[in-house]
């Protein structure tokens, strides 16, 4: 056997996969796989810029100054740079919602398509300086009034997660990964740094029934509501002869959700006391990781309604989050119902 016939010859890259399920759906214009290839372009920026944020100086706070007297911007302003110029350059977004931007960015009328993207172009950024892994977030829906021809405003991005037509995660951890999915399952791709494309590594990719992990800042312990505290009790305690369960809680929350869809078991960060409607926002972290667990065979609720299902009230709204392995979301519900009787 030769060398030549162990190289693959046929890869499915990310763009080839976008295109050719893309030409698949009925009434396709190219639009939504022009709008991806310029997210994943985007990504590959940030991906590099990650990979040398200490070299380059990209660490601590913005505002300070190189020697050649330009700003030297902090690597989470920089990754929201990249995404949104990209965006804008896609000829394919009208709105733009970021973790980073207070308003909703609208796109000029010249460089105008049909489709509105929330993102958190750089999740965890506050974990840059300890090289803990990190991650970019999106999701992607249609204007909800195609054919208007009126100026497009933040209202076009309060819609359910229900409405997403495309949604997925860029981990920057050991390897450079893309989590993806257009409605039809979950896939995950690697950034093969050889060739500048993602490859796929894992076709519809399913979360196991159940895990051996939760996942959650236990530091906020006493601001936990009752139905919390037993669970958690419940799990670290076990009355039916059962393990306990491990611990894992990285603080990035891309991290700890792809953690989670590979081994199972489940992630939250519920509303307490000191933060009473949760810390993590609906439209760009909470929408588009319930979209892909949902795809992946798992549920994520607010502890009281499906996310997906939840209406956007404000662009920067938070809510309480609960994920992962089916049975391990349904088990914590069972506590929150015992609760609220």
């Amino acid at each position: 056997m030769s060398d030549q016939s162990a190289f693959d010859t046929d890869v499915w890259t990310l763009t080839r996969f976008v295109m050719e399920t893309g030409r698949q759906a009925k009434g396709a214009t190219g639009e939504l796989t022009q709008l991806i290839n310029s997210m994943l372009t985007a990504i590959k920026a940030i991906s590099s810029a990650v990979r040398k944020a200490g070299l380059a100086h990209l660490q601590g706070l913005a505002g300070s100054v190189n020697v050649t007297g330009d700003d030297v911007k902090k690597l989470d302003v920089l990754s929201n740079d990249l995404v949104i110029n990209m965006l804008r350059s896609s000829y394919s977004t009208c709105v733009m919602v970021s973790e980073e931007n207070k308003d909703a960015i609208i796109v000029p009328a010249e460089k105008r398509g049909k489709y509105v993207v929330c993102f958190d172009p750089l999740d965890g950024s506050s974990n840059i300086d300890c090289l803990a892994s990190i991650g970019t977030i999106f999701a992607i829906y249609k204007r909800i009034d195609e054919t208007s021809e009126g100026e497009p405003t933040e209202k076009d991005a309060l819609q359910q997660g229900n409405k997403i037509v495309c949604a997925g995660y860029a981990l920057y951890g050991s390897a450079t990964l893309v989590a993806i999915s257009t409605g039809a399952g979950v896939n995950f791709f690697m950034l093969d740094p050889a060739l500048g494309e993602f490859i796929l590594t894992e076709k519809n990719v399913k979360i196991k029934n159940r895990g051996k992990i939760y996942s959650l800042n236990e530091g906020y312990a006493k601001y936990f509501d009752p139905a919390l505290t037993e669970y958690l009790k419940h799990k670290k305690f076990p009355e039916d002869g059962s393990a306990p369960y491990g611990a894992r809680y990285v603080g990035s929350m891309v991290a700890d959700i792809h953690r989670t869809i590979a081994y199972g078991g489940i992630f939250m960060y519920p509303a307490n006391e000191k933060s009473p409607k949760g810390k993590l926002r609906l439209l760009y972290e909470c929408n588009p990781i319930a979209f892909i667990i949902e795809q992946a065979g798992g549920i994520a609720t607010t502890g009281t309604q499906r996310i997906l299902d939840v209406q956007p009230e404000a662009i920067h709204q938070r809510v309480p989050f609960f994920v992962g392995s089916p049975e391990d979301v349904e088990e914590y519900l069972s506590f929150v119902k015992k609760h609220t009787k």
